[in-house]
């Protein structure tokens, strides 16, 4: 039985209705990177930036055989399977709409934002037992696959639909033990499925557009880029940096998709191999943190419309899945404390189905004064 709170779901109609509330398409921020450890671990991050109003995001655990079913645009019911796998990791206004997650076997799905340009098949009424809404895929490939190829293979005999055209479509990222990451993009409704050479994901345009606009960035270094000279008939003239950092100078630090995935893909390629998983657990979050948004920076008001601090259009969760020791790891925009969901203390043969929000209390720990 699927477990629906707050709302009436029993169409999907209603899901669409609220998803687009919620999920206007000119607000969502999605950004990944992702690390291999000197270990040999492999650690994927993930932030959803901002949103126009808060998400109503909780950390979901399913166990094995529970049963789902898929909404469809005209409220009728989808494509049905059983979690051959459990699974953890944070949805958005319904549990079964979940944006970043792993699975038991080390698997890790996460949804990001593709909007205008994405595009699903029509529904087909007559096809709704093998249609799956895109909000659900990431649920799916966790429930059912171990592996990217085992969920390349099965995603070829099912039908993805979007629940409201005004959401706009979604794109996922894929990734397992084996170190393999992909990026799933349905395009004229066609699946395309790309290897992520660069370990990075942002939005729109298409990931191959990404890795093409970084052939722009090629004089982007770490550190310095030192002194020049310059010559010409009048005498010879020396330039100096003016301060240290100026390898970067060029880096776009706006909050658009291809600049994100610019400055994240350096950052990732700048930083230092972390020695463990917990240390690509920490080195993630810490690298995520520098696209946060400060308030009122994207906000469009009025004339005559006041900013205050009570504006969403900061991160409002970050996630770290450390997919070989099997650890999920989350932090939101109210509590900066990191939270770990270990799944080496879940037997998910036994465990309850559980669905809690991702802060008892939306508020900072407790600062403590240092003596």
């Amino acid at each position: 039985m699927l477990h629906f709170r707050n709302l009436h779901l029993a169409a999907a109609s209603a899901v669409a209705i609220a998803a687009s509330v919620i999920f206007p398409v000119h607000s969502e921020a999605c950004t990944g990177i992702s690390f291999v450890s000197k270990d040999g671990s492999h650690v994927l991050a993930r932030s959803i930036e901002w949103a126009a109003e808060r998400l109503d995001s909780r950390y979901v655990i399913m166990p094995r055989g529970y049963r789902f079913q898929s909404f469809t645009p005209d409220g009728t019911d989808g494509m049905e399977y059983v979690a051959k796998y459990g699974f953890a990791g944070v949805s958005v206004m319904v549990d079964e709409l979940m944006v970043e997650g792993m699975n038991e076997k080390g698997l890790s799905a996460g949804l990001f934002f593709f909007p205008e340009y994405g595009s699903y098949k029509p529904f087909n009424p007559a096809e709704k037992s093998s249609t799956l809404s895109d909000f659900q895929f990431a649920s799916w490939a966790l429930a059912t696959c171990a592996t990217v190829d085992e969920v390349i293979e099965a995603a070829g005999k099912i039908d993805v639909t979007g629940l409201s055209g005004s959401i706009g479509a979604v794109h996922w990222r894929l990734a397992d033990r084996t170190g393999r990451q992909v990026i799933l993009e349905i395009t004229d409704g066609e699946m395309h499925f790309f290897e992520n050479p660069v370990g990075v994901l942002t939005n729109s345009p298409g990931f191959q557009w990404h890795l093409t606009n970084l052939s722009n960035y090629v004089n982007l270094i770490p550190g310095s880029a030192g002194n020049k000279t310059w010559t010409s008939g009048d005498g010879i003239y020396e330039v100096k940096p003016v301060s240290g950092g100026s390898g970067m100078l060029g880096l776009p630090g706006d909050y658009t998709s291809p600049s994100r995935f610019v400055r994240i893909a350096m950052f990732r390629a700048t930083a230092p191999v972390p020695p463990t998983a917990y240390d690509a657990m920490l080195q993630s979050f810490k690298i995520l943190e520098a696209m946060v948004i400060p308030i009122g920076a994207v906000v469009d008001v009025n004339e005559n419309s006041e900013k205050t601090l009570d504006m969403i259009t900061s991160t409002q969760f970050t996630t770290v899945s450390d997919i070989d020791n099997l650890k999920f790891y989350y932090r939101t925009m109210d509590n900066s404390m990191i939270r770990c969901i270990d799944f080496n203390t879940i037997d998910f043969r036994k465990v309850k189905y559980v669905s809690r929000p991702l802060d008892n209390v939306p508020e900072q720990v407790q600062m403590v004064a240092v003596k």
